[in-house]
């Protein structure tokens, strides 16, 4: 029994130092997005350092400033910077409604495309299928193409597919 322990706790290490290997070699900066309930921000890669934000937003954006080993630098949408366990991110697009005014999604890349919904500032949805200017953006299931200047998340002009 305790045989297996060890080599589930063997293989367990072993992925997580893959996956932190592997995402430790992309440059920088690039935009990943919290993945777990709550992820805490630290004023240094460690433990030992300060906490000084807990998120508890799955799915917002952040952009992946620096990396060391299983820690990532990051920045959050009100700029402010830290570090994060690599864990606790995710590779997966998303991107938050910016502004002061609801935002149209449209049916179709395009201003003069019917609008379908309007999301609210601080809103958060996954985006896909960028091309210049639009993004397909998705909350909970209602989608619609929104401006890639209405929302952060992306960079101008991205192109994802």
């Amino acid at each position: 029994m305790a045989r297996r322990v060890m080599l589930a706790a063997a293989l367990a290490l072993g992925l997580t130092v893959g996956s932190a290997q592997a995402q430790g070699e992309r440059a920088t900066p690039y935009w990943a997005s919290i993945s777990a309930g709550k992820a805490m921000m630290r004023t240094g890669p460690g433990t030992n350092y300060p906490a000084t934000w807990l998120y508890v937003r799955a799915d917002l954006p952040i952009r992946v400033v620096e990396t060391y080993p299983s820690w990532r630098k990051v920045s959050d949408p009100d700029g402010t910077t830290g570090w994060m366990l690599q864990r606790l991110l995710s590779d997966r697009r998303t991107a938050l409604v910016t502004g002061d005014a609801a935002r149209p999604l449209h049916e179709d890349p395009g201003e003069d495309s019917k609008v379908r919904y309007l999301a609210e500032p601080g809103v958060v949805g996954r985006v896909s299928k960028c091309a210049g200017k639009w993004c397909l953006f998705d909350v909970r299931g209602r989608q619609g193409y929104i401006r890639q200047d209405h929302i952060w998340g992306v960079e101008p002009g991205e192109t994802l597919d």
